[in-house]
């Protein structure tokens, strides 16, 4: 049944059953993200947007009438693989935006893209910090919350532990980098007496916890701040339960508490940790319950974090198209700064100061129900608290960020 769902979903979309018009013209947005190499996530996500797609055209699609598409196509997780979709997606089919990408490098480089090729790009779950700040450019824009947020949200807690000795643990890579960054300097913001005493950083997907673990219980941390994620997290706590790094010692997590992750644990998700999540068995407004129950009449499965951000994607394209009249980039740049949508968890306002989306998160503590992994005693933290002022955020973009160069788009 489940299989035969999807099918019937991806059928209507394709032929275009829900559009509001047969004869109108599509506007047509190019999507890419690592749907091979990151399936656990970009499935969900793809879902999502998949889902308000059909929603948006079902009630009459957009700029009165127009059928929304998205031309969809994978990054393979690869630089070189994204930029050459991109510019295939621009060239030959004609797109007029292009949004999503998993992985903080390649974010980076369609954000470079965007700017080159003066096209927006709406970036879906990259979190590094430089791809509205240090790198930004009037082109690119972010939904989801970003390393300096979630990163702050966790220090905020973290700093009412007793512990004065951490250790990092996060992926050699942009993301691992950038948010084990944040949250030291965030931490030690607001309790200098912290110090960081060790730090481990495996290739992102080759985590060994025979050379991770014994250097972090040699330095004996009072609390370890973990950034891992994927088969590196649950190689991490298979085997740092093992062998005793958990005890004893408070654990503070990014992205843990997301289904995704949790549902890979299973009955080894951890107990106590301090994460960031998204309980969406526990959210109990009227809209986030019409969110889940069209996700699972649709996909015969429950949403996972990437469902909701594919889905709230769809609905922010949607009102910044429809604002702007169409889909010329000065004009959509416009729309864009300062736009306030709807989505299932509250409205979410795009800021003109950095391009940042004021979309939060949930933050918790994780607990074992029925064999598995879940989040209690959380809060949904909004976006728009845990960033830097605006004048703040203007001095961390470029000089010229709200400049473009290369060739227009045609």
């Amino acid at each position: 049944m489940r299989h035969l769902k999807r099918a019937l979903t991806g059928l209507l979309l394709a032929i275009g059953l829900a559009c509001p018009s047969h004869g109108a013209e599509p506007v047509r947005i190019g999507e890419m993200n690592s749907y091979r190499a990151v399936p656990a996530f970009t499935v969900p996500y793809r879902n999502g947007w998949q889902l308000a797609v059909n929603e948006i055209n079902a009630g009459g699609g957009v700029l009165g009438g127009r059928p929304l598409v998205l031309v969809s196509r994978d990054d393979g997780a690869k630089r070189a693989d994204a930029l050459a979709v991109a510019q295939d997606l621009v060239d030959k089919e004609g797109v007029g935006i292009i949004v999503g990408s998993f992985l903080s490098n390649i974010g980076l480089a369609l954000s470079e893209f965007a700017r080159r090729n003066r096209i927006v790009y709406l970036a879906a779950m990259p979190m590094t910090d430089d791809l509205v700040w240090a790198k930004g450019n009037r082109y690119t824009f972010r939904l989801r919350a970003s390393s300096y947020m979630q990163a702050n949200m966790l220090a905020e807690r973290a700093a009412l532990l007793p512990a004065k000795r951490w250790a990092v643990i996060a992926p050699d890579y942009e993301f691992g980098r950038s948010v084990a960054a944040n949250f030291e300097a965030c931490l030690q913001a607001r309790r200098p007496d912290v110090r960081f005493v060790a730090e481990q950083w495996p290739a992102l997907g080759g985590l060994d916890p025979r050379k991770v673990v014994p250097p972090l219980l040699q330095a004996n941390p009072d609390a370890i701040f973990n950034a891992t994620f994927g088969s590196d997290l649950g190689r991490l706590v298979h085997d740092g339960n093992g062998l005793g790094l958990f005890a004893g010692r408070s654990v503070v997590s990014i992205l843990t508490g997301e289904p995704e992750i949790l549902d890979s644990l299973a009955d080894e998700a951890p107990e106590g940790w301090i994460v960031t999540g998204y309980p969406w068995y526990a959210i109990a407004t009227a809209e986030h319950r019409k969110f889940v129950e069209a996700y699972r009449a649709a996909y015969d499965e429950d949403p996972r974090m990437a469902s909701l951000l594919g889905y709230a994607l769809v609905k922010a394209l949607a009102a910044a198209i429809d604002k702007a009249g169409g889909t010329a980039p000065d004009k959509l740049i416009k729309a864009l700064e300062g736009l306030s949508f709807a989505t299932p968890v509250g409205p979410v306002t795009v800021r003109a100061a950095d391009h940042q989306a004021t979309l939060g998160t949930w933050v918790g503590t994780t607990a074992i129900e029925n064999g598995g992994g879940i989040m209690v005693d959380w809060t949904y933290d909004d976006g728009e608290t845990y960033l830097p002022d605006p004048e703040q955020a203007r001095r961390k973009r470029p000089a010229d960020a709200d400049g473009g160069f290369g060739k227009k788009h045609q």
